[in-house]
């Protein structure tokens, strides 16, 4: 069992690198040619839309409203911890 927790720790990690990865270059590419005041207001818009989408549009279905309520807050905690790892380069 450990084993298997162990193998789900990493896809988990993994994935959540890769999306980190993409989203950054993504991101980058999009704004960075408005400046670093354009680019920090475009990386907010972005936080608050996501995660009032969370909140107010993801329906889990086949779970009680705890795991609901969790996974909400977990999603809302990831994209917050994303966009604001990004930062503006100067390159």
């Amino acid at each position: 069992m450990a084993e298997d927790m162990k193998e789900l720790q990493a896809i988990n990690t993994a994935w959540q690198i890769a999306i980190q990865e993409i989203l950054r270059i993504i991101i980058r590419d999009m704004y960075h040619a408005g400046g670093e005041m354009a680019f920090k207001t475009h990386i907010k818009r972005i936080e608050e839309a996501a995660v009032g989408s969370i909140y107010t549009d993801l329906k889990l279905r086949g779970t009680d409203e705890w795991t609901e309520v969790l996974v909400k807050e977990r999603a809302s905690n990831f994209v917050t911890t994303l966009l604001t790892s990004f930062t503006y380069d100067r390159a």
